[in-house]
C-alpha cells in the first residue's frame, strides 16, 4: 500500500481458518505451555495462521488481548538460533511495554536458543550494547533507543527477518513518527516480514502503516466492538469538582493531535479554553459571543489543521467539517440525547475510525446511561489517570524528546554542553535547586510536544539534523515487501 491508495477495509481477501491450539506446531505447543498457555486467545486464534503463513498485517488488538504471544510465536518457526543477528525487531512505545514484551519473550523463546534484549530510554546504554554484541536475535525497544543503538552501530539490522509495530496508535501519540521513519532506513533493501498492531485505526494509524508496509491486510476483532469504520466510545467518571483538572490529565496520557471539546454553555466553553491555555496547550473557542472576525480567524485555523484543539457548543460547531479529526471529547455529556450523536459523528469519517471521550460525574452518569441504551452504544469505561500515571508518561515522553535533541548535536555542540555537566550534577543533589530543572524539562516539554508534531506523510524534522551530525545510514527504502 502507498499513500494514494485506498486503505485495507474489513477482513483479508484470503481468509484463513482460526487456529487452535493442537493445531499448533510441536515447538509452539510446547513454547505456550511453559507460559501456562492451554487455549488460544482469540487474537493468537485469528492472527496466527496469518503471521505464520509471512503475510504482512494490520491487526486491531488491545492491550491485554494475548497479542503479545501472537507476533511472538512465529518467531519460533522463523527466526534461526544458529545466526548470532538482530532477526526480529520489535519496535514499543514505552519502556513498561518494553520489558513486558523481553519477559514474555524469555519465556516463550529464550528455551529454543533465541536471545532477546531489551532497549529503552532513561537508562545506560553498557548493558544494552553487552547484549547486542553477544547477538541477540530479537530487539524490543522503544524508536528513539533503537535508532541511538543504529547510530552508534552497536545494532545492525541487515539480517532482520521480521519487523513488528506494537500499539502503532500510541508510539505515534508518544511523538515517535520521526524516529520511526529514521529506523526505517536501516532496513535491510529486500522484503521483511511486517505486522503492526493498534488498539483502533485513526487516519494517522492508516498513513503510517502505508509508509511502512507496502500492501498490508487487515485483521479486526468483532468481539473487541473496534472496527476501522467505528468510533471507538469512551467515558470517565470524573470527580465533579475536578472535571477541568481531569481533562488535562485525559489529555496528557491520551495526547491526540487534534480534538473538538463540546461543552454546554458559552460561559464554560471560555473557562475551558482559558484553562487549556494556561497550561500550555494550543487551544482556542467559538461561541455566538465572537465577532465574525475573531470567528473567521478561529475557522481558518481549523480548515488549515493549525488549531489543536477547539473548544465550542454544539450551535457554534453546526458546519464545521474538520477533515481526519481523531478526537471528540465531550466535557459533559449533552443535555438533548440526539446531540451526542452529532457530536461522536465529528470523528470516524471517511473510512477511519476515532475516539469519542465523554467526561460526566455522578450525577451526569445517568443522562449518558440513557444515550447509550437509546443509540445501543457500547460505552467503555476507563479509569481516571492518576497524577502517577501522568508523570510515568510524560517522563518517557521528555526523555525520549530530549534524546532525539541530544542525537542531534554535532562534535562542538557536544563539547560545548560538557561544561554544565557539574551545574546540573549540584542541581540535581538537593530539592529545592531540582525545581530549576523541573522548569526547564517542563519549558522544553511544552515547546516540544504542544506544537504541531510531525504527521505520516511529512518529512520527520530530525532527519537533517541526524546527517550534520554525521550518521551514516542506508538510503531511504522502498518496495521492501513487494
Amino acid at each position: 500500500m502507498n499513500p494514494t491508495q485506498d486503505p485495507p477495509t474489513g477482513e483479508p481477501q484470503n481468509p484463513l481458518p482460526e487456529l487452535t491450539f493442537t493445531d499448533l506446531p510441536a515447538s509452539l505447543r510446547e513454547a505456550a505451555g511453559r507460559a501456562g498457555w492451554t487455549d488460544l486467545m482469540p487474537v493468537q486464534a485469528r492472527a496466527l495462521p496469518y503471521l505464520l503463513a509471512g503475510r504482512d498485517m494490520m491487526i486491531q488488538a488491545r492491550t491485554g488481548s494475548g497479542k503479545t504471544g501472537a507476533f511472538l510465536l512465529p518467531m519460533l518457526e522463523r527466526l534461526d538460533p544458529a545466526q548470532p543477528h538482530c532477526q526480529a525487531l520489535i519496535l514499543v512505545p514505552t519502556r513498561e511495554l518494553a520489558r513486558q514484551v523481553w519477559q514474555e519473550a524469555e519465556t516463550l523463546c529464550a528455551p529454543a536458543g533465541l536471545r532477546t534484549v531489551a532497549v529503552y530510554g532513561g537508562v545506560g546504554y553498557g548493558p544494552q550494547i553487552d547484549a547486542l554484541r553477544q547477538g541477540a536475535h530479537i530487539v524490543v525497544g522503544t524508536p528513539g533507543r533503537v535508532l541511538d543503538h543504529l547510530l552508534r552501530r552497536s545494532l545492525n539490522l541487515a539480517n532482520l527477518r521480521m519487523l513488528v509495530f506494537d500499539e502503532a496508535d500510541r508510539m505515534l501519540s508518544m511523538g515517535f513518527y520521526p524516529d520511526m521513519v529514521n529506523v526505517q532506513r536501516y532496513l535491510p533493501d529486500r522484503r521483511v516480514h511486517t505486522s503492526m498492531f493498534s488498539a483502533t485505526f485513526p487516519a494517522y494509524v492508516m498513513r503510517t502503516a502505508a509508509e511502512f508496509i507496502r500492501s498490508p491486510e487487515l485483521l479486526t476483532l468483532s468481539s473487541d466492538h473496534v472496527h476501522v469504520t467505528d468510533t471507538e466510545h469512551i467515558y470517565y467518571i470524573v470527580p465533579g469538582m475536578d472535571k477541568d483538572r481531569s481533562l488535562v490529565r485525559i489529555i496528557e496520557i491520551e495526547n491526540p493531535a487534534a480534538a473538538l471539546i463540546f461543552c454546554n454553555t458559552k460561559a464554560r466553553v471560555h473557562y475551558i479554553s482559558v484553562v487549556l491555555q494556561r497550561f500550555g496547550y494550543d487551544a482556542d473557542e467559538i461561541s455566538a459571543d465572537l465577532s465574525q472576525g475573531e470567528r473567521e480567524r478561529v475557522l481558518e485555523r481549523v480548515r488549515s489543521g493549525t488549531l489543536r484543539f477547539l473548544v465550542a457548543t454544539d450551535v457554534a460547531a453546526r458546519g464545521l467539517d474538520i477533515r481526519d479529526l481523531p478526537y471528540v471529547i465531550q466535557y459533559e455529556p449533552p443535555e438533548d440525547i440526539e446531540a451526542y450523536i452529532h457530536r461522536a459523528g465529528r470523528t470516524g469519517r471517511a473510512g477511519a475510525s476515532g475516539i469519542a471521550i465523554t467526561l460526566v460525574n455522578r450525577l451526569e452518569r445517568p443522562q449518558l446511561d440513557r444515550i447509550a441504551k437509546h443509540y445501543g452504544i457500547d460505552m467503555q469505561e476507563r479509569p481516571l489517570p492518576a497524577d502517577a500515571d501522568v508523570e510515568a508518561i510524560v517522563a518517557e515522553r521528555v526523555t525520549a524528546l530530549l534524546e532525539a535533541r541530544l542525537r542531534e548535536r554535532d562534535n562542538l555542540q557536544t563539547e560545548r554542553s560538557r561544561r554544565f555537566v557539574p551545574l546540573a550534577r549540584s542541581l540535581a543533589e538537593t530539592e529545592e535547586e531540582s525545581a530549576i530543572i523541573a522548569m526547564l524539562l517542563d519549558d522544553y516539554y511544552q515547546q516540544m510536544l504542544h506544537a504541531p508534531a510531525p504527521q505520516p506523510g511529512e518529512p520527520a524534522a530530525a532527519q537533517p539534523a541526524r546527517e550534520k551530525s554525521g550518521g551514516r545510514h542506508r538510503g531511504r527504502r522502498r518496495g521492501r515487501s513487494s
